[in-house]
């Protein structure tokens, strides 16, 4: 079992910047791919951004525009989720997951392991 634990939501104004983060415990040497979700009102759950484990590479949805950074500390199993410029279509329940298999990052069914999410608003 894994455990994940988000922080770092919050309420900002339009343009401001948050960074979230999520640690990982429990059976971290099964995690494959760790990977930022998010959930806007109206919407599916979508893929954010992702890294794989092993390999060190990362993947970002189309929609972030380069205002969404992934980063992560191995030695404190931690990843992180920096984002600039919010606007309020950004609002939503942000989710860390983790996927013990490799597999399409994005997919959401694909994943094992699941935080409790963190809220982020974003006011005009």
């Amino acid at each position: 079992q894994v455990q994940l634990t988000e922080s770092g939501g919050g309420s900002v104004q339009a343009g401001g910047s948050l960074k979230l983060s999520c640690t990982a415990s429990g059976n971290i040497y099964d995690i494959q791919i760790m990977t930022w979700f998010r959930q806007v009102p109206g919407k599916e759950r979508e893929g954010v951004a992702g890294f794989n484990i092993f390999g060190d590479e990362t993947h970002y949805a189309d929609f972030v525009q380069d205002r969404f950074t992934i980063s992560r500390d191995y030695d404190k199993m931690a990843v992180y989720l920096e984002i600039r410029s919010l606007r309020p279509d950004d609002t939503g329940v942000y989710y860390c997951a983790a996927l013990n298999r490799y597999g399409r990052w994005d997919l959401a069914s694909l994943y094992t392991y699941w935080g409790q999410g963190t809220q982020v608003t974003v006011s005009s």
